[in-house]
Protein backbone atom coordinates (compact mmCIF):
# COMPACT_ATOMS: atom_id res chain seq x y z
CA UNK A 1 0.00 0.00 0.00
CA UNK A 2 1.15 3.55 -0.81
CA UNK A 3 -0.28 6.73 0.62
CA UNK A 4 -0.86 9.97 -1.32
CA UNK A 5 -2.06 12.42 1.31
CA UNK A 6 -5.19 10.76 2.70
CA UNK A 7 -5.53 8.47 -0.33
CA UNK A 8 -4.39 4.85 0.03
CA UNK A 9 -3.55 2.85 -3.10
CA UNK A 10 -3.08 -0.91 -3.02
CA UNK A 11 -0.95 -2.52 -5.77
CA UNK A 12 -2.40 -5.41 -7.82
CA UNK A 13 -1.83 -8.94 -6.56
CA UNK A 14 0.75 -11.11 -8.28
CA UNK A 15 -0.55 -12.20 -11.67
CA UNK A 16 -3.30 -9.60 -11.65
CA UNK A 17 -3.60 -7.43 -14.77
CA UNK A 18 -2.39 -3.83 -14.44
CA UNK A 19 -4.54 -2.63 -17.33
CA UNK A 20 -7.13 -0.15 -16.14
CA UNK A 21 -10.74 -1.00 -17.01
CA UNK A 22 -12.16 1.15 -19.79
CA UNK A 23 -14.53 3.71 -18.35
CA UNK A 24 -17.44 4.49 -20.68
CA UNK A 25 -18.60 7.09 -21.12
CA UNK A 26 -15.79 9.40 -20.08
CA UNK A 27 -16.57 12.46 -18.00
CA UNK A 28 -17.81 15.53 -19.86
CA UNK A 29 -14.92 17.74 -20.92
CA UNK A 30 -14.97 21.04 -19.02
CA UNK A 31 -11.83 23.08 -19.55
CA UNK A 32 -10.90 24.67 -16.20
CA UNK A 33 -9.26 28.07 -15.86
CA UNK A 34 -6.06 26.45 -14.55
CA UNK A 35 -4.59 23.46 -16.37
CA UNK A 36 -1.51 22.04 -14.58
CA UNK A 37 1.15 20.02 -16.41
CA UNK A 38 3.38 17.57 -14.57
CA UNK A 39 7.17 17.52 -14.71
CA UNK A 40 9.22 15.17 -12.55
CA UNK A 41 12.45 17.17 -13.01
CA UNK A 42 11.01 20.49 -11.84
CA UNK A 43 8.94 19.03 -9.01
CA UNK A 44 11.25 16.22 -7.90
CA UNK A 45 8.09 14.14 -7.47
CA UNK A 46 6.47 11.24 -9.29
CA UNK A 47 3.59 12.04 -11.65
CA UNK A 48 1.24 10.33 -9.19
CA UNK A 49 2.36 12.47 -6.26
CA UNK A 50 2.08 15.61 -8.37
CA UNK A 51 -1.49 14.67 -9.33
CA UNK A 52 -2.42 14.10 -5.70
CA UNK A 53 -1.06 17.49 -4.64
CA UNK A 54 -2.50 19.38 -7.61
CA UNK A 55 -5.91 17.76 -7.15
CA UNK A 56 -5.89 18.69 -3.47
CA UNK A 57 -5.52 22.31 -4.62
CA UNK A 58 -8.53 22.06 -6.92
CA UNK A 59 -7.12 20.80 -10.24
CA UNK A 60 -9.57 18.72 -12.26
CA UNK A 61 -7.66 18.41 -15.56
CA UNK A 62 -3.95 17.58 -15.55
CA UNK A 63 -1.54 16.84 -18.37
CA UNK A 64 1.16 14.20 -17.95
CA UNK A 65 4.37 15.42 -19.55
CA UNK A 66 7.41 13.12 -19.57
CA UNK A 67 10.40 13.78 -21.82
CA UNK A 68 13.14 11.66 -20.20
CA UNK A 69 11.68 8.20 -19.51
CA UNK A 70 11.63 5.34 -21.98
CA UNK A 71 8.24 4.42 -23.49
CA UNK A 72 7.90 1.48 -21.09
CA UNK A 73 8.86 3.61 -18.10
CA UNK A 74 6.39 6.32 -19.10
CA UNK A 75 3.68 3.70 -19.61
CA UNK A 76 4.17 2.41 -16.06
CA UNK A 77 4.27 5.96 -14.68
CA UNK A 78 1.09 6.84 -16.56
CA UNK A 79 -0.66 3.66 -15.42
CA UNK A 80 0.15 4.53 -11.82
CA UNK A 81 -0.96 8.13 -12.37
CA UNK A 82 -4.27 7.01 -13.86
CA UNK A 83 -5.01 4.91 -10.79
CA UNK A 84 -4.61 7.97 -8.59
CA UNK A 85 -6.53 10.23 -10.99
CA UNK A 86 -9.53 7.89 -11.20
CA UNK A 87 -9.69 7.74 -7.40
CA UNK A 88 -9.67 11.54 -7.26
CA UNK A 89 -12.01 12.19 -10.18
CA UNK A 90 -9.32 14.01 -12.17
CA UNK A 91 -9.12 13.91 -15.98
CA UNK A 92 -5.70 13.05 -17.43
CA UNK A 93 -4.30 14.19 -20.78
CA UNK A 94 -1.09 12.53 -21.97
CA UNK A 95 1.43 14.78 -23.69
CA UNK A 96 2.51 13.66 -27.19
CA UNK A 97 2.09 9.90 -26.78
CA UNK A 98 -1.13 8.65 -28.36
CA UNK A 99 -0.07 5.04 -27.79
CA UNK A 100 0.36 5.52 -24.05
CA UNK A 101 -2.88 7.49 -23.77
CA UNK A 102 -4.71 4.56 -25.36
CA UNK A 103 -2.83 1.93 -23.34
CA UNK A 104 -3.70 3.47 -19.96
CA UNK A 105 -7.22 4.63 -20.93
CA UNK A 106 -6.38 8.28 -20.38
CA UNK A 107 -9.00 10.94 -21.02
CA UNK A 108 -7.09 12.32 -23.97
CA UNK A 109 -3.84 13.37 -25.58
CA UNK A 110 -2.13 16.67 -26.28
CA UNK A 111 -0.33 16.94 -29.62
CA UNK A 112 2.32 19.30 -30.93
CA UNK A 113 2.92 20.44 -34.47
CA UNK A 114 5.44 17.63 -35.03
CA UNK A 115 3.39 14.85 -33.44
CA UNK A 116 0.86 12.49 -35.00
CA UNK A 117 -1.71 14.55 -36.97
CA UNK A 118 -4.97 15.08 -35.04
CA UNK A 119 -7.13 13.25 -37.61
CA UNK A 120 -4.95 10.13 -37.29
CA UNK A 121 -4.89 10.43 -33.51
CA UNK A 122 -8.70 10.62 -33.51
CA UNK A 123 -8.88 7.30 -35.37
CA UNK A 124 -6.84 5.71 -32.59
CA UNK A 125 -8.40 7.24 -29.49
CA UNK A 126 -12.01 7.37 -30.65
CA UNK A 127 -14.64 10.09 -30.49
CA UNK A 128 -15.12 10.29 -26.72
CA UNK A 129 -11.61 11.32 -25.76
CA UNK A 130 -10.01 14.74 -25.71
CA UNK A 131 -7.44 15.99 -28.19
CA UNK A 132 -5.52 19.18 -27.51
CA UNK A 133 -3.27 20.76 -30.14
CA UNK A 134 -0.42 23.26 -29.87
CA UNK A 135 -0.27 26.27 -32.17
CA UNK A 136 2.18 29.15 -32.44
CA UNK A 137 0.57 31.46 -34.99
CA UNK A 138 -2.75 32.73 -36.36
CA UNK A 139 -2.22 30.67 -39.51
CA UNK A 140 -1.85 27.46 -37.53
CA UNK A 141 -4.92 28.34 -35.44
CA UNK A 142 -7.10 28.85 -38.51
CA UNK A 143 -5.82 25.62 -40.08
CA UNK A 144 -6.61 23.72 -36.87
CA UNK A 145 -10.24 24.90 -36.80
CA UNK A 146 -11.28 22.11 -39.14
CA UNK A 147 -9.28 19.42 -37.33
CA UNK A 148 -10.97 16.94 -34.94
CA UNK A 149 -9.61 18.56 -31.78
CA UNK A 150 -11.20 19.85 -28.58
CA UNK A 151 -8.95 22.74 -27.61
CA UNK A 152 -5.99 24.75 -28.90
CA UNK A 153 -2.94 25.79 -26.89
CA UNK A 154 -1.04 28.94 -27.89
CA UNK A 155 2.46 29.71 -26.67
CA UNK A 156 4.90 30.34 -25.37
CA UNK A 157 3.30 33.53 -24.08
CA UNK A 158 6.44 34.48 -22.12
CA UNK A 159 9.98 33.14 -21.88
CA UNK A 160 9.95 29.62 -20.48
CA UNK A 161 12.55 27.31 -19.02
CA UNK A 162 10.41 24.18 -18.93
CA UNK A 163 11.33 23.27 -22.52
CA UNK A 164 14.86 22.50 -23.68
CA UNK A 165 14.29 24.18 -27.06
CA UNK A 166 11.23 26.43 -26.74
CA UNK A 167 9.48 28.01 -29.69
CA UNK A 168 9.77 31.80 -30.10
CA UNK A 169 7.73 33.83 -27.61
CA UNK A 170 4.39 34.91 -29.09
CA UNK A 171 3.33 37.35 -26.35
CA UNK A 172 -0.04 38.33 -24.93
CA UNK A 173 -1.06 39.95 -28.21
CA UNK A 174 -1.15 36.54 -29.90
CA UNK A 175 -4.07 35.53 -27.67
CA UNK A 176 -6.23 38.54 -28.55
CA UNK A 177 -5.25 38.25 -32.22
CA UNK A 178 -6.18 34.57 -32.50
CA UNK A 179 -9.28 34.38 -30.29
CA UNK A 180 -11.76 36.08 -32.71
CA UNK A 181 -10.81 33.64 -35.50
CA UNK A 182 -11.48 30.37 -33.66
CA UNK A 183 -14.44 28.60 -32.08
CA UNK A 184 -12.45 26.09 -30.02
CA UNK A 185 -11.38 26.84 -26.43
CA UNK A 186 -7.95 28.47 -26.19
CA UNK A 187 -5.31 27.53 -23.62
CA UNK A 188 -2.36 29.85 -23.03
CA UNK A 189 0.97 28.32 -22.05
CA UNK A 190 4.59 29.27 -21.51
CA UNK A 191 6.28 31.11 -18.67
CA UNK A 192 3.02 32.24 -17.07
CA UNK A 193 3.25 33.17 -13.40
CA UNK A 194 0.69 34.15 -10.78
CA UNK A 195 1.18 37.90 -11.23
CA UNK A 196 0.36 37.64 -14.95
CA UNK A 197 -2.41 35.04 -14.98
CA UNK A 198 -5.25 37.59 -14.82
CA UNK A 199 -3.76 39.47 -17.79
CA UNK A 200 -3.65 36.24 -19.79
CA UNK A 201 -7.33 35.53 -19.08
CA UNK A 202 -8.25 39.14 -19.88
CA UNK A 203 -6.43 38.83 -23.22
CA UNK A 204 -8.90 36.11 -24.21
CA UNK A 205 -7.51 32.80 -22.98
CA UNK A 206 -10.12 30.33 -21.72
CA UNK A 207 -7.55 28.48 -19.65
CA UNK A 208 -3.94 28.83 -18.54
CA UNK A 209 -1.50 25.90 -18.51
CA UNK A 210 1.05 26.14 -15.70
CA UNK A 211 4.17 24.08 -15.11
CA UNK A 212 7.07 25.72 -13.26
CA UNK A 213 5.17 28.23 -11.15
CA UNK A 214 3.11 25.42 -9.64
CA UNK A 215 5.65 22.63 -9.41
CA UNK A 216 8.55 24.67 -8.04
CA UNK A 217 6.41 26.03 -5.19
CA UNK A 218 7.20 24.94 -1.64
CA UNK A 219 3.56 23.92 -1.29
CA UNK A 220 2.11 22.78 -4.62
CA UNK A 221 -1.38 22.35 -3.20
CA UNK A 222 -1.47 25.83 -1.71
CA UNK A 223 -0.08 27.38 -4.90
CA UNK A 224 -2.69 25.60 -7.01
CA UNK A 225 -5.43 26.81 -4.71
CA UNK A 226 -4.09 30.38 -4.96
CA UNK A 227 -4.24 30.24 -8.78
CA UNK A 228 -7.88 29.15 -8.72
CA UNK A 229 -8.71 31.85 -6.19
CA UNK A 230 -7.14 34.37 -8.56
CA UNK A 231 -9.07 33.43 -11.73
CA UNK A 232 -11.86 31.08 -10.62
CA UNK A 233 -12.69 27.58 -11.78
Amino acid sequence: MRRFGSLEIYPPQTGQSTVLPLLEPLMVFNLPRIYPITDTTISGLSHSEQIARLAAGGATLIQLREKLASPREFYLMALDAMTIARKLGVQIIVNDRVDIAVAVNADGVHLGQDDLPPDQARLLIGEKRIIGFSIHSLEQAIAAESAPIDYLAIGPIFNTGSKEKPDPVVGLNAISRIKPHITKPLVAIGGIKLDAVSQVISAGADSVAIISDLLSANDITAQTRTYFQKVGK
